[in-house]
């Protein structure tokens, strides 16, 4: 005997009180509607919690758990959240997508690395092991660091992976942060092209990797791109301020059909400009999204929905 279970995509009735949990700038964004939302909040404004709660509003109005990508900038913060969602609408949510950019770039190339040229059990280097494949990339270029001051893996891999987060030309990330390294250019040049050569031959991703090749599933592969999109009716990410250049392209690449997308940060504290994290993603939110209409609410939430 063949058990079937038949779930209705109506919305629940509510279980939470969202007058009595939430203040007004709070429940503002909770129940807003869908489209893009910009939420700036401030220290103290309750940003965590208002991003949890409207979750559960999600879910209480019908949305399939595996139908929500959250991304927050670390996996312990996805866990508390969707902890916290499950005690709210008690019910079973494991199907929401959640965790940081690089834990869901490694879970969609685990499915598709194939199409990239990578088996699907391709292993992850850390910094160190970066670092060193690097260093054998510049004795394999037959370069003599001693003839003149070369740079060392640990700073190559800084430089490439900036480069590479930004979106900008290697180059020209040379002659901005280390222009002193200008007259090596070319040879800086080559022993990142064996980098990425020798990483693909060993079926190996660093981190950066994981990010750029999520993209380019996005970009080069349109019928992995339409499952993704098709499947996330809605995209929440915590932390904006902190995203970079790849990180918001990516964000747009995932949200392009249903475009429920809602962001959250604040434009007064950036902690990640060291790699690339670029604060006025925030305030380009509205090139972006030309369409979203503007709403300011009171104290320390402000809403652009």
């Amino acid at each position: 005997m063949r058990k079937y279970i038949i779930k209705s995509d109506t919305p629940r009735a509510s279980i939470i009180n969202y007058r009595e949990v939430l203040n007004d700038e709070q429940r503002a964004v909770v129940m807003a509607g869908g489209g893009p939302l910009l939420v700036i909040a401030g220290a103290g404004s309750g940003k965590t919690r208002t991003v949890t709660y409207r979750v559960a509003r999600l879910i209480e109005l019908g949305i399939s758990p595996s139908r929500i990508l959250l991304v927050t900038f670390t996996n312990r913060a996805a866990r508390e959240m969707l902890g916290r969602v499950e005690s709210l609408v008690k019910t079973d949510i494991r199907r929401v997508w959640g965790g940081t950019f690089h834990s869901i770039a490694n879970r969609m190339l685990r499915r598709h690395a194939s199409s990239l040229g990578y088996e699907s059990n391709f292993t992850i280097l850390d910094s160190e092991d970066s670092k060193d494949l690097i260093d054998s990339c510049i004795e394999e270029a037959a370069i003599d660091t001693r003839a003149r001051r070369f740079p060392k893996g640990e700073v190559l891999r800084e430089m490439f992976s900036y480069a590479t987060n930004t979106d900008t030309p290697l180059e020209q990330i040379i002659t901005g942060k280390h222009p002193h390294f200008e007259p090596l250019t070319a040879q800086i040049r080559r022993v990142d092209q064996l980098y990425q050569s020798r990483k693909l031959e060993r079926n190996s991703m660093d981190y950066d990797d994981l990010l750029i090749n999520w993209k380019r599933l996005m970009q080069e592969k349109p019928d992995v791109a339409a499952i993704y999109q098709d499947q996330f009716q809605h995209v929440l990410v915590d932390e904006y301020q902190d995203t970079n250049t790849l990180q918001a392209d990516i964000v747009d690449l995932v949200a392009a059909k249903h475009r429920n997308l809602m962001v959250v940060g604040d434009d007064a504290q950036s902690i990640f400009g060291w790699r690339g994290a670029n604060f006025a993603n925030i305030f380009q939110f509205k090139d972006r999204y030309p369409d979203a209409p503007a709403l300011q609410a009171r104290n320390q939430l402000s809403i652009i929905a």
